[in-house]
């Protein structure tokens, strides 16, 4: 396109039309201009994340503060957080509460309320008190490093629909250098030669592509999906076949208590109490959601004593003075002299996992727990589908009743259970037939399929960092919402930039036509070509903005009970 302005011009000026050569000189700059701030402005938020966390933080060093470059900072480390920082590293919140605006990293614009024990992500914005926090890794490692990464590499990339128009540049300079001869060998005429070139400078199909993908990709960032390069926009935009995994992505990848069940002699708080009390001495992934949902019931946890722990099999202690013992059934009552009742045999279902209770030897309840499924899924598989996929699979390690019962509730036609990192592969291969596929996961075990998938898409948020790099889109918030307005955004992106591209084209030939049979002067033509550029740029634009298919602004649906209890959303 440099070549067509520049014979443009050059004929231009040979011919005495020095005013059509200027309008081409000046309209070409500003088209570049426009390009460069149409580029910038689809780029925004995503260029704000590289400068938003601070080089150094206070650390604490025995029991006084330093003021530490955060590339110095290792997982153990206790640093302090003041009210306006970004957190510069992962960590578990060791003060009694933080509110953080995390917005940078859900689209979410509602401050949370996070409690002592829980992991807050790097990004997020203290709104709050000062606070204290333990890094769990370096800031290298951490989910906004991670972030800034796969940023880099979106601004890096270039798509293959943007190469495709490189490609097509060529031969349309060619046909337009063919369209001005044949004009000035018919006429004689080489003013008419002169109308071609200059009408057909500069060209649509370069600037609308890049302008409609980079658009989709901001779009994308601002609701909390991180699209890495136009290629896995245009990949998303095709997408026909879901392929699905369960535990972290359609679950919430962590036992929570979903009932508790006792005898009529304790009360269901005390007895989850007491249990939980003494969970405190194990590490068990049960105990820590025990003592979660008791926290989020506010009850008052005591310390145990005299502790003793079966590996695999559960644990006995001492609470405010009382016997309790935990853990499975048969190893619970083998430390107990009597039952109360048998009501808690075979109380949970399918999926779920009771936890039997005795306190002073004597059986006292069940507390079933189960990996629940997301709030928000049945809604997004519903979108999904509005939105063109024609059909989802559900590939799980779990065992195949477990997946099923998980597959029933959300009405998933197609359910694979005991699945190897292998098998999950094959069945993404094996839904190839019934178009292009887009595989969701979370974990290192997800990372060869989403590898072999048309597109992956990772949970980034909690997900596996193996994950996170084998996926070409990457959710930066713990749900599943995102993905189905990200879906709309990137079908609605891609087609406004072959619309841009159609329609550009189209007049800018038409306009070619009409100078070489001298209806358009060179002067005219140049004015007219500004105004179709400038069109196609500003239509391509408009996959900066949402769409009535997307469902409505992210943050009316993302909020609703998609957050854990010990979670409040603060109006």
């Amino acid at each position: 396109m440099d070549i067509v302005a520049a014979l443009s011009m050059a004929f231009a000026l040979s011919f005495g039309e020095s005013l059509a050569a200027n309008v081409v000189a000046l309209m070409y700059a500003g088209g570049q201009m426009l390009e460069g701030y149409a580029s910038g402005r689809a780029a925004r938020e995503m260029t704000l994340l590289m400068g938003r966390v601070g080089r150094t933080a206070f650390r604490y060093v025995g029991d006084r503060l330093e003021l530490t470059p955060i590339e110095k900072i290792i997982a153990g480390d206790h640093i302090m957080i003041r009210q306006g920082e970004v957190l510069p590293v992962d960590g578990i919140l060791l003060s009694r509460r933080a509110i953080l605006d995390e917005s940078a990293l859900t689209g979410e614009p509602l401050p949370v309320d996070h409690r002592a024990g829980e992991e807050v992500l790097s990004g997020s914005t203290s709104i709050g008190p000062v606070f204290t926090l333990k890094a769990l890794r370096p800031a290298s490692e951490s989910t906004y490093a991670a972030i800034v990464r796969l940023v880099e590499t979106a601004q890096t990339n270039k798509a293959p629909m943007a190469r495709l128009a490189d490609r097509y540049g060529l031969a349309f300079l060619l046909m337009t250098v063919a369209i001005a001869l044949t004009a000035w060998l018919l006429s004689d005429d080489p003013r008419r030669a002169l109308a071609v070139l200059v009408i057909a400078t500069p060209c649509p199909l370069i600037l609308a592509v890049p302008v409609a993908l980079m658009s989709g990709i901001s779009r994308c960032a601002s609701i909390g999906c991180l699209v890495k390069d136009g290629s896995a926009l245009e990949a998303l935009s095709r997408a026909r076949v879901a392929v699905l995994d369960k535990t972290g992505t359609l679950t919430r990848g962590k036992p929570e208590i979903v009932a508790v069940g006792c005898s009529a002699w304790i009360d269901k708080d005390e007895l989850l109490r007491l249990a939980a009390s003494l969970d405190q001495a194990s590490s068990h992934v049960m105990a820590a959601a025990l003592i979660a949902g008791a926290q989020e019931r506010n009850l008052r946890l005591s310390p145990p004593t005299n502790v003793e722990e079966v590996g695999g099999s559960g644990l006995e202690g001492m609470v405010d003075g009382r016997r309790v013992v935990i853990g499975g059934s048969r190893f619970v009552k083998s430390r107990s002299s009597r039952n109360a009742s048998q009501v808690f045999e075979n109380h949970h279902r399918s999926g779920e996992a009771a936890v039997t209770v005795a306190i002073d030897g004597l059986v006292a309840g069940n507390i079933i727990m189960a990996d629940p499924v997301r709030a928000e899924a049945i809604s997004v598989l519903q979108r999904l589908r509005s939105a063109g996929i024609t059909k989802i699979v559900l590939a799980s390690g779990d065992r195949l009743d477990v997946a099923s019962h998980v597959g029933n509730i959300l009405g998933i036609e197609q359910v694979l259970g005991e699945q190897t990192p292998a098998s999950k592969v094959e069945a993404v291969i094996a839904a190839k037939s019934f178009g292009p596929v887009m595989m969701v996961g979370d974990g290192v075990n997800d990372a060869p399929a989403l590898a072999a998938a048309d597109v992956g898409v990772a949970l980034g948020a909690r997900g596996a960092a193996a994950s996170s790099e084998a996926a070409n889109i990457v959710l930066l918030v713990d749900r599943l919402d995102p993905l189905a307005t990200a879906l709309v955004v990137a079908r609605r992106a891609v087609a406004i930039a072959r619309q841009s591209v159609v329609a550009g084209l189209g007049l800018s030939v038409a306009g070619m036509i009409a100078a070489a049979f001298g209806y358009l002067p060179p002067l005219h033509g140049a004015l007219l070509q500004e105004v179709i550029d400038v069109a196609v740029i500003l239509n391509a634009l408009r996959a900066l903005g949402p769409s009535k298919s997307e469902g409505g602004p992210y943050s009316q649906f993302a909020s609703i009970a998609t957050r854990p209890a010990s979670k409040t959303q603060l109006s």
